[in-house]
């Protein structure tokens, strides 16, 4: 059987460590490995000639080819045994077995500790590059033993690494926690080699199923698969395949607010900017970082212009708000304009119900003696109603006062009479409102504000860390305060008509 040469890549490896280590000995001079067989040799260093009859050449072929046909004989050892048997003579056959093997020996353990080293952690490499600078025997404890210990001390670096930023949930952190204690190497190595792919699994379907109860549709239909999957389908979503499916939510969550009336500016500007770059890092970076800022910014807008044009308790109460934190702001704008604005409509209808005529007075003090909806409604429409009686009466000859009632409150009404919700301007709010609430583990409102006569509904939104936006800032209203405005129209008419 002939073996094929030793590639050039071995033979590099081979070479490499002399050139980089010259104080190591050479093969030549390498002492002689313990407990290495053969003959004797001669006083001049050459083998001694195999007596006549003797056997000993047949007793040399027979232990030449034990060694080659030994699965443990390096590349070297059994290159130079076939070269010996190939030669044929007594003389080549004892050479081999008294200097040539040793040599050859020396050659394929330098060749193995230069292969551990390619491969091995910090300490490994260390511990080889020792050995090769050493003595034979050196390069023998380390093959035997030396790598072995070096290998335990990588391995610890690596399970402390591996663990170090895992959750206390992970199955890799309890396990290789257990392992560390342990602490041999076998432990040690059969974590990392053997077991560490098993824990791992385990982690990633436990991860998969966190990441698909808090994902949109995208990142939900992903999970499922890769929860179907094999292990490297389920490794694949979790490292790369999440991320990709929530691009997709992002990109349809950003599509939708940019179309809910009730986003604010800022927020629609940075999400438009998102969709036009297009890239998942800029979808992601507007839920973490944009919306965040611009929602508050949006917030604080809507407060500013509920606050220009509302009466005295909502301007207090919004300049509190202002003052504090986005939280306040937000309980401002869904709750306390309201219970603010509901004060200013008392004291408005009660400032009416001093100054006006007798139907106007009757029906502001029946208004404040019922609830904030019967509030609302007398200055919706009670209180035209109540002066066109007024009117009337004051225009029958003999009957009513001489004077026309002067119900006029002095102070601004805190109903003008014609204000949008786009502007944040202020309405008459009904007590009747309703709240529900929308989107990923934050609160939205929708407030509805119903009069006698008619109904308007303001905007809703949704306040989400996901990025669902929309504060439902400003009443409706508009509708009732115009019919309001349509009554006093023509109770002015009928006024001039009188006058006339």
């Amino acid at each position: 059987m002939k073996l094929p040469k030793v590639s050039a890549v071995v033979a590099a490896a081979v070479l490499a460590p002399a050139v980089l280590f010259p104080s190591s000995a050479s093969a030549a001079d390498a002492p002689r490995p313990t407990g290495a067989s053969g003959p004797d040799t001669g006083s001049a260093g050459t083998p001694d000639a195999a007596p006549a009859g003797t056997g000993q050449e047949d007793l040399d072929r027979a232990e030449v080819r034990r060694i080659l046909a030994d699965k443990a004989s390096g590349v070297s050892v059994r290159e130079a045994a076939e070269k010996a048997l190939a030669a044929g003579t007594a003389a080549a056959l004892r050479e081999f077995l008294t200097t040539g093997l040793q040599n050859a020996r020396y050659t394929d353990h330098r060749v193995e500790a230069t292969q551990i080293l390619a491969v091995g952690g910090p300490a490994v490499k260390k511990a080889a590059e020792t050995a090769l600078r050493g003595s034979y025997e050196d390069l023998l404890a380390f093959l035997k033993d030396g790598q072995h210990t070096a290998r335990a001390q990588d391995d610890r670096v690596e399970i402390e690494r591996l663990i170090a930023d895992l959750p206390t949930w992970s199955k890799v952190r309890e396990e290789g926690t257990k392992v560390l204690a342990v602490g041999t190497p076998a432990a040690l190595r059969k974590f990392l080699a053997v077991d560490l792919q098993g824990f791992r699994h385990t982690d990633y379907r436990v991860r998969t199923v966190q990441i698909f109860s808090g994902g949109g549709p995208a990142v939900r239909e992903a999970a499922m698969v890769a929860l179907d999957g094999s292990y490297e389908e389920i490794a694949a979503f979790v490292e790369k395949g999440q991320y990709t499916a929530r691009a997709e939510d992002d990109r349809a969550e950003i599509e939708r607010l940019l179309t809910d009336p009730a986003t604010g500016r800022g927020v629609r500007e940075a999400g438009q900017k998102a969709l036009d770059t297009g890239t998942p890092t800029a979808l992601r970076h507007f839920f973490e970082a944009e919306l965040p800022v611009q929602r508050e910014h949006d917030a604080r807008v809507a407060l500013s212009q509920i606050m220009a044009k509302g009466g005295p308790e909502v301007r207090a109460a919004a300049n509190t708000a202002m003052d504090g934190s986005y939280a306040d702001v937000v309980k401002f704008l869904q709750e306390g304009q309201y219970t603010a604005r509901a004060k200013d409509n008392r004291a408005q209808v009660a400032q009416i119900a001093e100054t006006g005529g007798p139907a106007v007075k009757k029906a502001a003090l029946a208004a404040l003696d019922g609830n904030e909806q019967a509030v609302a409604t007398f200055l919706i429409e009670g209180w035209a109603k109540a002066r066109a009686e007024d009117e009337a009466a004051a225009a029958k000859p003999g009957t009513g006062p001489t004077a026309r009632p002067t119900e006029q409150p002095t102070t601004a009404p805190a109903v003008p009479a014609a204000e949008t919700a786009a502007t944040g301007g202020q309405a008459v709010q009904a007590a009747a409102r309703t709240t529900s609430g929308t989107g990923t583990g934050t609160t939205a409102g929708t407030r509805t504000t119903t009069g006698t006569t008619g109904s308007a509904t303001a905007g809703s939104g949704q306040l989400a860390a996901t990025g669902t936006e929309g504060l439902g800032l400003e009443a409706g209203g508009a509708a009732a305060a115009l019919a309001a405005g349509a009554a006093l129209v023509v109770v002015s008419r009928r006024r001039r008509s009188a006058e006339g």
